[in-house]
């Protein structure tokens, strides 16, 4: 970008211009809905199924779309994915699921499951806003585990974490305290993630909070096969939301998501 002074006044304007400018980024884009919060238009189930995955029940009630097994507590689940595919993008969505389910917020994934996961294992010995590798090594970057806290007849009342019992490369992540002040028990909570390149660099926000940096890049763990993850998932594809397989699901409970929006990162045009 190149300015040109007619005079020392202008020069000043074009300067702070384009200082505001390169401040503002890919940030100026404009947030598009993804889900119009009446119908499933514009998304899909996976056409064919992966392992257990034959695509779960998903549905619109009260403005949000809910997901469960398909049948209810046959083991069965699936990923709905957005028709439209992106590439380096900011994602919003608010989440509010059942204590016991095991969901996700999938990042450039294909019809076959794989892609960059934002965790929404919101069980015991779960997580929620770290990155999984979801069908590509289940490589994750959880330095701890949540926890229901139950009062004697078993009702869930509240969280806790543990730390996990390993060693992970060392990146910014929130600590479970802090994940325990930011999660706002029973009510609906907003996740944001911003994802860039490929090998990806990933930050995850919840409520506002910054909860964990990825660098695909530099990232070093004994699952991770950076050119294998990068190759099979690629620089580009849908927006999914999960329902996992398997017999850990509760017989009707749903995951629940509304106010899905999206925006482009693209670089500032030269002018």
């Amino acid at each position: 970008m190149r300015i040109r002074c007619v005079s020392d006044s202008l020069c000043v304007l074009g300067a702070l211009f384009l200082t505001a400018t390169l401040a503002l980024g890919c940030a100026s884009a404009k947030w598009v809905p993804l889900f119009d919060r009446q119908t499933l238009t514009g998304w899909h189930k996976n056409p064919e199924p992966i392992g257990q995955d034959t695509g779960g029940n998903w549905a619109v009630e009260e403005g949000a779309i809910t997901g469960e097994q398909g049948p209810p507590g046959s083991g069965h689940g699936g990923i709905l994915l957005s028709d439209e595919r992106f590439d380096d993008f900011e994602l919003a969505i608010d989440a509010k699921p059942d204590w016991g389910i095991c969901s996700g917020v999938l990042l450039r994934a294909n019809d076959r499951g794989q892609a960059y996961q934002i965790m929404v294992d919101y069980h015991d010995r779960g997580n929620v806003g770290h990155v999984h590798g979801e069908r590509c090594g289940s490589w994750n970057n959880r330095p701890f585990l949540i926890y229901g806290e139950y009062d004697k007849d078993g009702k869930l009342i509240g969280m806790t974490t543990k730390p996990i019992d390993k060693q992970l490369p060392e990146a910014f992540s929130i600590t479970g305290e802090e994940w325990v002040e930011t999660w706002k028990f029973g009510e609906w909570n907003t996740i944001r993630v911003r994802i860039e390149g490929s090998p990806p660099h990933i930050t995850t926000w919840l409520n506002d909070v910054k909860v964990s940096e990825f660098n695909g890049e530099a990232y070093d763990e004994e699952r991770y096969d950076k050119a294998k993850v990068t190759g099979d998932i690629g620089p580009r594809g849908s927006i999914g939301l999960q329902v996992h397989s398997g017999d850990g699901w509760p017989n009707g409970s749903k995951c629940r998501w509304k106010n899905i929006r999206i925006r482009s990162l693209v670089p500032v045009a030269e002018l």
